[in-house]
């Protein structure tokens, strides 16, 4: 009996303790007299964009970390939205772990402004914000507002694709073309088998990156490699603001009895993105060819005299060797060049 009623204690002592420890525990989380978000600076309150400042540091923020009542990691992310909009619109840029001063080069403001669909030429007011969390359970807390007036300027940004299909080396990546600076890119990649990782910089180099957390979600200076889902020539959309990227098939080739496949079977081309045109060189005989996409009859290019027609007829190859191969599909136009 006397074990018995030890052991009774014993278990109501334990139950009295775990009680009160998470009574604290919550009590400290939910106080938010202990909670003080953090400060934004920013050096200036209007900001003069143009194509001959794109490289210079054009602003400067500098802040103060927020006190949660306890220690944890911070996430820190600047907000960008149109003045009086609530947010509803906004652009969001993480701020490094425990930085408190950034600066950003008069390229990437206009392209953070650029995004949140203002006019160009003409200025706009923005409001500008921190929005501080520690995890997905407890509320974020935000900063006082700063005010921001700037006017951007009509320009074209780019990504670069550093990855394994042209074995990581800096020089050699493809880009990716936002041609409004509105923040989505879109770029055709050809993808070897067993070499589909890379990952998405704005500079041909590593200084900044974007990695990946799962399948189509993107990180800013974090994350793993960005993996394609399959091999071939796939074009990628890439959303920074929305941080998400998507593939779908975008492949151009040719048939023909001219070429090493016959009839049968396309021979893929490249896209050359900087250039947009795609191109191939390849050893051809006497015959004919047409340009097919996606390896089907639905869209395909016959012509005549350097002139691509939809549908049209058959491209004579007059004699054999091997060419270079250039086709321009928003202008229309092929060469056939024998080496």
């Amino acid at each position: 009996m006397k074990i018995r009623h030890y052991i009774g204690m014993i278990l109501t002592l334990f139950v009295v303790f775990q009680s009160c420890k998470k009574d604290e525990t919550q009590a400290r989380l939910a106080s938010d007299d202990a909670i003080k978000p953090a400060t934004l600076t920013l050096d200036k309150i209007a900001v003069t964009l143009s194509k001959d400042n794109a490289s210079d540091t054009v602003l400067h923020l500098t802040l103060v970390q927020p006190d949660f009542g306890f220690q944890a990691a911070v996430t820190n992310v600047l907000q960008i939205g149109l003045k009086g909009d609530n947010f509803k619109t906004v652009k969001e840029v993480v701020i490094p772990n425990g930085r408190t001063s950034l600066g950003f080069t008069g390229n990437e403001l206009n392209g953070y402004l650029l995004s949140l669909g203002v006019p160009t030429g003409t200025v706009s007011d923005f409001d500008v914000r921190l929005k501080s969390s520690i995890n997905t359970k407890i509320a974020a807390v935000f900063s006082a507002l700063a005010s921001l007036k700037a006017s951007p300027y009509a320009s074209t940004s780019y990504l670069y694709a550093i990855g394994a299909y042209e074995d990581w080396v800096e020089a050699n990546a493809e880009s990716l073309i936002s041609p409004t600076s509105d923040g989505i890119y879109t770029g055709i990649i050809n993808f070897p088998e067993g070499k589909l990782t890379f990952k998405l910089t704005p500079e041909r180099n590593w200084s900044n990156s974007y990695g990946e957390t799962e399948p189509g979600k993107l990180v800013y200076n974090g994350g793993q490699d960005i993996k394609a889902p399959r091999t071939g020539n796939l074009e990628l959309q890439v959303n920074t603001n929305t941080n998400t990227i998507s593939y779908k098939d975008h492949n151009w080739g040719i048939i023909g009895s001219a070429t090493p496949k016959g009839w049968d079977a396309d021979t893929d081309m490249k896209y050359d993105n900087a250039n947009q045109v795609w191109k191939l060189t390849v050893s051809l005989t006497a015959g004919e060819i047409k340009f097919r996409k996606n390896h089907d009859w639905g869209t395909n290019f016959g012509g005549a005299n350097g002139t691509l027609e939809a549908g049209g007829a058959n491209i004579t190859v007059a004699s054999a060797g091997t060419y270079d191969i250039v086709v321009d599909f928003n202008a229309n136009t092929y060469t056939l060049t024998k080496k």
